[in-house]
């Protein structure tokens, strides 16, 4: 095995362990001028170039431009057989064509907001750096927070006033309010229903919590048709009151309304080849 497969083997080894969308780009073949050989490879992700070459100069800028635009346009498993003339297309002064393969890996951005570390986050979160997500966890304790351990996938938030950092968050993000108690939940809750619509918003508390937060909520100015958009108790009704058993319910409720909103799309596209 060559030097080049071994770290191309690694890059793309470690993109898939982060979940990070790619594009592999193999040069086919090439009539003109060009400083690479068939079967050149290149991954490109929505940052650029991470490894490898199919060219240089403008057939490879030309070559990220398009892998960054199916990231933007593409969800799930899909390929792309271009075939670019070097005049027209790419604006080479040389004549001759070049055919390259796009294998685009996109599988979309499932981002999950947990504001809270305490007991139940603690468990709760790295189960979820196991899935194919990106963890945001927002709290004022510091101590707590520093408890859960660095992920690639999570960023720790230390944040006086967690309820001003809901509008830090892309849309369709997940909401998981697990924090420690009702009066650190409210102000959370009140900022995400008055300010954006969410895919999920869970929030961790009994059928008496939740009483209490819609008689709050309407006294906040909060209309009855905003507070629909909030479940609590929070996740499936399985298991018991452990922190492990309801941060498997919780897991549970997340994975299905993530396949009811169609936030990742797991079914793969067919071929597709433009000349």
């Amino acid at each position: 095995m060559t030097f080049d497969v071994v770290q191309h083997s690694r890059k793309l080894n470690k993109l898939i362990e982060l979940d990070t969308p790619f594009v592999t780009v193999t040069l086919l073949d090439i009539r003109g001028s060009a400083p690479q050989i068939n079967g050149a490879k290149a991954l490109i992700t929505a940052s650029g170039l991470e490894w490898g070459t199919v060219g240089g100069g403008k057939i490879e800028a030309t070559a990220i431009e398009f892998a960054q635009e199916a990231l933007r346009t593409h969800r799930g498993t899909t390929c792309e057989l271009v075939t670019w003339n070097l005049q027209t297309d790419i604006g080479m002064t040389c004549g001759g064509e070049v055919k390259l393969f796009f294998e685009i890996h996109n599988k979309g951005e499932w981002n999950i907001a947990v504001f809270g570390a305490g007991h139940v986050a603690q468990v709760l979160i790295p189960m979820l750096v196991k899935l194919h997500c990106r963890v945001t966890c927002i709290d004022s304790r510091h101590e707590w927070i520093s408890k859960l351990a660095d992920h690639p996938k999570l960023t720790k938030v230390t944040q006086s006033d967690p309820s001003s950092h809901v509008t830090q968050f892309p849309p369709n993000t997940f909401f998981v309010l697990i924090s420690k108690g009702h009066a650190t939940d409210l102000p959370v809750l009140a900022e995400i229903l008055s300010t954006r619509e969410a895919p999920y918003i869970g929030v961790i508390g009994s059928d008496q919590k939740a009483k209490v937060l819609k008689r709050e909520l309407t006294a906040a100015g909060i209309s009855t048709e905003k507070q629909q958009g909030f479940v609590c108790p929070i996740g499936l009704p399985i298991g018991n009151n452990t922190p492990a058993e309801i941060s498997f319910s919780i897991i549970a409720q997340l994975i299905q309304r993530r396949d009811d909103a169609g936030v990742l799309d797991h079914k793969s596209k067919s071929f597709k080849a433009k000349n």
